[in-house]
């Protein structure tokens, strides 16, 4: 049975994703994020949050492998990254939320 459970790593892995989850707003940005692709000041608005604030919770996506960025000019344009984790995450909050993309 031991070789069929996965590595620790793996759950590790897991555990760093699902940490995302534990703030608010930083699900709040990601889900938008998920519809469209917005610089940190359209975040800050949307948000009502400083644009500090909002680039802290950027890089913690971004670290987790949930959204990435283009630049366009002097702007970074966040969105999310599409991976297999960020899909994942994205039906999961619309499923608890009871709502769907717009």
């Amino acid at each position: 049975m031991d070789e069929k459970i996965p590595p620790t790593e793996a759950f590790e892995e897991v555990a760093d994703t699902l940490k995302q989850l534990t703030d608010a707003s930083r699900i709040k940005i990601f889900w938008l994020l998920c519809h469209k692709a917005l610089c940190v000041q359209e975040l800050a608005s949307a948000m009502e949050m400083s644009s500090p604030a909002v680039s802290h919770h950027l890089r913690q996506l971004r670290m987790a492998g949930l959204i990435t960025g283009q630049r366009q000019g002097k702007e970074v344009h966040y969105h999310s990254s599409g991976s297999r984790e960020a899909s994942f995450l994205h039906d999961m909050i619309e499923a608890l939320m009871q709502i769907s993309c717009p």
